[in-house]
């Protein structure tokens, strides 16, 4: 053998040898390292236990409830709502005993003083409507206390309620269905007069044509019947409806979302002015932020039946705290067309209420979203003046 090639089989031999050393470090070291980031993050998710951290937030909920029940309404405000829920049973035992149940309503709490607005916004199916309609006691409430002019009606029967229904009602969202096709105009708002004795009944006209003069609607509309009117001028007959018997509280159901938008600036600059004359309290439900940034004073976004924040008008546009909310405001068009804006998308479609995700319910959507989000739901707290929230990404008590 040439010298050349026995220098060359040295050199193999020994990088063999020197690779297998190698080798043996670094399994010894791999051996003596501590768990990487990815073995902790599993090690964290197993240490959550789903069913003792339901059991501990429906306790923690539950003594919540049972503390504010204790606490008198507030004298300031118009109406005051306590941890309302709405929940209907879709499917039952022979036995009557509920299988499955749409939680419409979870939990919701809000004050409105008089003379306020009070916007709720959120995706279609979150529960606003339902919300509304319970308050008013057309859906009987689950559980919760509603408080009106510091009485809790929340437990009264249709009888109780009909002395109520002067001071509370609601502008229902289609102005087409909401209306009886074979009644003029006068019968349909001279009714409630009638039926509550508003006015003597000699003065039940002159009464009805003055309040179809503050809606914008003429005298001669007094015989024509709904089918003759056009979408703007039927929303306007069911508001003079609803203004017929002098209410204190008017709940607005989206009631210029099947409008167009030159009527929906008449419709909307109508409830200012009457809310002026009459020192009206409204509680507006909208899924169109620019119209409820226009008349609201305070915001509430909901989604999948709970309120995830509350706050002022100012507050919440100029700062809003809950991805859900940003991403909602990121969906608004901007008119500066050289201003860019960093539209957030959600992924996924909205859980069915009947079945809610663990945990946060909105952590299969949200951006944001971390692993304690999946397995704890976070506190709904107040972490600036009047501005509630309920999100893992701020500190919890």
């Amino acid at each position: 053998m040439k010298k050349k090639d026995v220098e060359v089989q040295s050199d193999v031999t020994l990088q063999g040898e020197a690779s297998a050393t190698v080798d043996n470090e670094i399994q010894e070291t791999a051996e003596t390292v501590e768990p990487t980031t990815e073995n902790v993050a599993v090690e964290t998710e197993v240490a959550f236990d789903d069913v003792a951290e339901q059991a501990k937030e429906e306790a923690e909920r539950q003594a919540q409830i049972d503390a504010d029940r204790l606490l008198p309404p507030d004298p300031d405000a118009l109406l005051e709502v306590r941890h309302l829920k709405k929940h209907f049973v879709l499917k039952k035992t022979l036995m009557g005993v509920p299988l499955s149940t749409l939680k419409a309503v979870d939990d919701v709490s809000i004050k409105i003083h008089p003379g306020e607005t009070l916007g709720i916004v959120g995706e279609s199916g979150c529960g606003k409507t339902t919300m509304g309609r319970t308050i008013l006691k057309l859906h009987q409430p689950t559980e919760g206390q509603i408080f009106f002019e510091g009485q809790d009606i929340a437990g009264f029967s249709s009888k109780q309620m009909r002395a109520l229904r002067t001071k509370m009602q609601i502008v229902f969202q289609d102005p087409y269905s909401s209306l009886p096709p074979r009644s003029t105009v006068g019968d349909i708002l001279s009714e409630p007069v009638k039926v509550h004795k508003i006015v003597p009944p000699e003065q039940v006209k002159e009464y009805v044509l003055g309040i179809m003069e503050q809606c914008g609607l003429r005298d001669y509309y007094y015989e024509r019947y709904p089918h003759e009117f056009s979408g703007g001028q039927r929303q306007r007959i069911c508001i003079a409806r609803a203004l017929a018997v002098a209410p204190k509280l008017v709940i607005c159901d989206e009631p210029v979302s099947a409008l167009d938008v030159s009527i929906q600036v008449q419709i909307i600059n109508l409830l200012k002015k009457l809310q002026q004359e009459r020192q009206l309290t409204y509680l507006f439900i909208s899924h169109d932020l620019s119209v409820v940034k226009h008349i609201s004073d305070k915001i509430g976004v909901m989604y999948l039946g709970s309120m995830v924040e509350f706050g002022g008008k100012q507050a919440i546009f100029d700062k809003p705290l809950h991805p859900y909310t940003q991403a909602l405001f990121s969906a608004v068009p901007n008119p500066d067309p050289n201003e860019k804006v960093d539209r957030i998308l959600l992924k996924g479609d909205i859980p069915s209420p009947a079945n809610p995700p663990k945990g946060c319910k909105f952590h299969t959507r949200c951006p944001k979203a971390m692993e304690i989000c999946q397995h704890i739901a976070p506190k709904y707290q107040e972490y600036e003046d009047g501005h509630f929230v309920a999100c893992h990404c701020y500190e919890q008590e």
